[in-house]
C-alpha cells in the first residue's frame, strides 16, 4: 500500500548482510502467517507491529554483518543525506542511527513534491554513494551497501507518533551502546 499524502511512516533501513539469512526468512514468514491469521484491521497492524519489534531485535543482536554506522563521519553523511529530504518537501520529525541500520520518521505533508518511496530511493543511492567512496578497499566493489528495501511502519496517529520518537530516542541507552550514540545531534528531540 502506497502511503499518502499526510501520511507518516517509521522506516527501517539496515546494512546488508546485518541479519542472519535463515532467521530473516523464518521472521518473514512468521509475519506472513501472523498477518493471513489476522481477522482485522486491528490484528493486522498488531501484527505488523509485532514484526518491527522482532526484526529490530535481530537488528540490534548484531550476530552478523558490517556496523559501519559507527564511523562518525559516515553517521555524518547519511544524517546531513535525511535532513536534506526536508528540502525536498518531506518532515523528518526524528530518526536515530545505530551501528548496522537506521530508523527514520517521515511525513509527507499534501504539498510535497517527491514520494515518500522516491524520497528511500534517493537516500539509499546517495547515501551508498557516499559511503563507498568513505569505505574504500573496505567494501568490496560488488558488496551493497544497505539490504535492497525498507521496512516501513505506518503511523497512525499523534500519540502514536510520540511513542515511537520515545522509542528513537532511548534506543542507543537500551542497547548500551558508547556515549557517542546518545550525543549525536541526530536523534529527535524529547520535546
Amino acid at each position: 500500500m502506497l502511503p499518502s499524502e499526510g501520511a507518516t511512516i517509521l522506516l527501517t533501513l539496515r546494512l546488508a548482510g546485518s541479519i542472519p539469512a535463515r532467521a530473516g526468512r523464518e521472521l518473514h514468514a512468521q509475519r506472513v502467517a501472523a498477518q493471513q491469521a489476522a481477522n482485522s484491521p486491528g490484528a493486522h497492524r498488531r501484527a505488523e507491529k509485532q514484526f518491527f519489534l522482532d526484526f529490530d531485535a535481530l537488528l540490534d543482536a548484531r550476530t552478523v554483518g558490517p556496523a559501519y554506522l559507527e564511523r562518525e563521519k559516515l553517521a555524518e553523511i547519511i544524517a546531513g543525506e535525511l535532513l536534506m529530504l526536508e528540502e525536498q518537501g518531506l518532515q523528518v520529525p526524528g530518526f536515530v542511527l545505530l551501528p548496522n541500520h537506521l530508523h527514520a520518521l517521515l511525513h509527507l505533508p499534501a504539498n510535497a513534491g517527491l514520494s515518500l518511496y522516491k524520497a528511500v530511493e534517493l537516500l539509499h543511492q546517495r547515501t551508498a554513494a557516499q559511503a563507498r567512496r568513505l569505505l574504500r578497499g573496505q567494501l568490496p566493489p560488488e558488496a551493497d551497501f544497505w539490504q535492497t528495501g525498507f521496512h516501513e511502519l505506518p503511523i497512525v496517529d499523534e500519540l502514536e507518533l510520540r511513542r515511537v520518537q520515545t522509542y528513537l530516542q532511548a534506543h542507543p541507552q537500551r542497547l548500551s551502546l558508547p556515549e557517542r550514540f546518545h550525543s549525536w545531534p541526530y536523534l529527535p528531540d524529547k520535546g
